[in-house]
């Protein structure tokens, strides 16, 4: 699973690779996914086959949320994973903005890691996710 979260200007804000993958192929084809994405209209299926992938995205306000995964990958599920991560971070953040991506896409990054580790979902509890996020929170704060 390959994730990625971008304006609708076409500013990525937060990518994560679980394949390795050249980083001028990720360029790429980040460029590429985002042109077709971006050009689809709003009331189209958030799902379409894309080189050997499928793609599946979900627009919040102006932002969209997009996976690439393989075929035989189940869609819902995986909007299902994204419809969960902006949960987090909406937890998170109180109403995720991109805002607060960008000023703290380190803790978005982190959030991400703690829900999906190898593109497979850890924990499907928000709730000891969250828990999680917060113990490292705290532990910062005692070492800074």
């Amino acid at each position: 699973v390959d994730l990625d979260r971008k304006h609708s200007n076409g500013k990525l804000r937060l990518q994560k690779w679980y394949t390795a993958t050249a980083e001028r192929d990720k360029k790429k084809m980040v460029r590429e996914l985002m042109q077709v994405v971006l050009a689809r209209k709003p009331k189209m299926c958030s799902f379409l086959e894309w080189r050997d992938l499928k793609i599946v995205y979900k627009r919040y306000a102006s932002l969209y949320f997009c996976c690439a995964v393989e075929e035989q990958d189940n869609e819902l599920i995986t909007l299902e994973v994204i419809h969960h991560f902006v949960e987090l971070l909406d937890k998170y953040f109180g109403s995720v903005c991109e805002l607060d991506i960008i000023f703290n896409f380190e803790k978005a990054y982190f959030i991400l890691d703690e829900f999906l580790m190898g593109g497979e979902i850890q924990d499907t509890s928000k709730k000891n996710v969250l828990k999680a996020i917060e113990q490292a929170d705290l532990l910062q704060e005692e070492v800074f």
